[in-house]
């Protein structure tokens, strides 16, 4: 006789409903793990306003993909967890046999798994994930802070493929949650950051996580001469990471790395859109672009590393925390703040709001 659960499912453009499912089992190779912590994320956000999203996922369909858990049940031949291991399970996991895959870009496989539907009281693993992208959570980790891991994982890979060392000057467009992981990790690697930000409630919030400057938009009347001006001898960031998703951000991006620098587009505007570079800046500058997408195995492991060793912030993400019932409402707000307060990530607890972390 089948179990039933309570979970968030995503129908359409926001339109996000809580509904009575059927519990899954776990077939050979796969894990049932009960919820303990999932994310908001901005992806789940630009997914809930578009009402699909054309690689994770098609309504309707379970919604959410950041969190953290306890194995439940375990399928056939799965040797390597057990019923009551806390695990972090990603929402993805590559083929390993594709050209993408084998030619070092796992993150581009043809064949790259998803998984949704984190906003729920239990939620099955695929065999693939099991194998190749589900870790077990040291004691002593919150599962909320555990569940940050997959977010991470694509920041880690963006600043791999921008090259940033220690020293470096990187500038870091945008403070929602990724650019904020992005200067979080940056200040942990020793790299001093410049932060674009809009809003005034921003400007403390990236202090926080590590800018050591701040630029906010409405104070200034060049954003990029003013941005420039705050690098060694005015010459550019040697990294600038765009982490807004708009043309403007994107331009901007060109105009504040230095001669010789890497700009990362971090941040994925929609399907169609163009944006307009001067060729001549790019070409004499000897300048670098960059785009980063999702994550590989390797970076989510160096991802959770830093999470479980205590050398992020992570308690700082966490700026509110909710039962399942209250996720529609969650996103319906996240629509429409309007920046009067800080919110990074609103922390889901399907079994309720446990009491150790509440504020």
């Amino acid at each position: 006789m089948s179990r039933e659960m309570t979970a968030a499912v995503l129908y359409g453009k926001e339109d996000l409903r809580l509904e009575q499912v059927d519990v899954p089992r776990p077939a050979a190779g796969e894990l049932l793990v009960r919820v303990e912590a999932a994310l908001t994320c901005g992806t789940d956000l630009k997914v809930y306003r578009r009402g699909y999203h054309a690689m994770m996922l098609k309504p309707p369909i379970p919604f959410g993909h950041e969190l953290a858990g306890v194995v439940e049940e375990v399928g056939a031949g799965v040797a390597a967890f057990r019923v009551g291991d806390r695990v972090v399970a990603l929402n993805s996991a590559p083929c390993d046999a594709c050209f993408f895959c084998t030619h070092g870009q796992q993150n581009l496989c043809e064949d790259l798994l998803f998984n949704n539907g984190t906003y729920a009281e239990f939620i099955r693993i695929p065999a693939r994930i099991v194998e190749k992208n589900t870790l077990r959570i040291p004691d002593g980790v919150l599962f909320e802070h555990a569940a940050l891991t997959e977010p991470l994982a694509c920041v880690v890979r963006g600043l791999e493929e921008s090259g940033a060392k220690a020293g470096d000057t990187m500038v870091v467009i945008g403070a929602g949650p990724i650019g904020l992981m992005f200067m979080d990790v940056a200040r942990s690697a020793g790299v001093r950051v410049i932060a674009v930000v809009k809003r005034a409630d921003q400007v403390e919030t990236a202090r926080l996580f590590g800018a050591a400057e701040v630029v906010r938009l409405d104070e200034v009347e060049d954003v990029i001469a003013a941005t420039r001006a705050l690098t060694p001898a005015g010459r550019g960031a040697d990294v600038v990471i765009e982490a807004v998703a708009t043309p403007m951000t994107w331009e901007w991006a060109v105009e504040m790395v230095r001669k010789g620098g890497v700009v990362n587009f971090f941040g994925g505007p929609p399907s169609g859109t163009k944006v307009g570079l001067d060729t001549n800046r790019l070409h004499y500058g000897d300048i670098t672009l960059k785009a980063s997408f999702h994550h590989t195995p390797a970076t989510c492991r160096t991802a959770f590393e830093l999470v479980t060793s205590g050398k992020l912030k992570c308690a700082e993400y966490i700026t509110g925390r909710v039962g399942l019932d209250a996720v529609p409402a969650v996103f319906a707000r996240m629509m429409t703040r309007n920046g009067s307060s800080r919110e990074i990530k609103t922390a889901v607890f399907p079994h309720g709001v446990p009491a150790e972390v509440t504020r």
